[in-house]
């Protein structure tokens, strides 16, 4: 179970993420759409937390300055172990610096951050497909490239419990 700071799409770059779950999905191979518990949406994480205080977490994230929408390209596809597929977006010094914001606000409350997501180490994405097999890779990498480069803005945020799929709205962009 993790919590994750979560930048959300507008409601146009949504609709093409979700259109390209179903691409996935209808080659045979289970997107983000249909895992776990089903309820999750598209996002970019800034952070996940693997324990937290989430008032604290909250309260912290309330205090950073409001942040102008996030505009992303999608360029390429990238892989992680154990079969995580998604899509890699090339990103501004800004945007790094709005991240590392994010993990100095929510680490200052006690809250424990999963090592990928260390400044530094963390890398900008958006999960397609968190369990392709290998023999799955190559049709998935090709449905996603002809799709792309898809041109996205991220407008909202909120704090996502991964396990259950509760989503709590940030008031602000950090």
């Amino acid at each position: 179970m993790a919590l994750a700071v979560c930048l959300l799409f507008d409601r146009r770059s949504e609709r093409a993420i979700r259109a390209l779950w179903d691409r996935v999905e209808q080659q045979g191979v289970a997107s983000l759409c249909s895992h776990t518990h089903g309820r999750h949406v598209p996002h970019v994480s800034y952070a996940v937390l693997r324990r937290w205080d989430l008032a604290a977490v909250s309260d912290a994230l309330a205090g950073i300055r409001a942040g102008a929408p996030v505009q992303l390209s999608f360029d390429g596809v990238g892989l992680f172990r154990r079969g995580r597929v998604w899509l890699v977006a090339g990103v501004s010094a800004d945007f790094v610096a709005r991240q590392e914001r994010v993990v100095d606000a929510v680490t200052a409350t006690g809250a424990e951050l999963h090592k990928h997501y260390r400044p530094g180490v963390w890398l900008p994405h958006c999960s397609l497909a968190p369990r392709a097999t290998l023999a799955q890779v190559p049709q998935v990498v090709a449905t996603v490239l002809d799709v792309l480069p898809l041109r996205v803005t991220l407008d909202h945020a909120a704090l996502i419990n991964s396990a259950t799929g509760e989503l709590n709205a940030l008031q602000t962009l950090p």
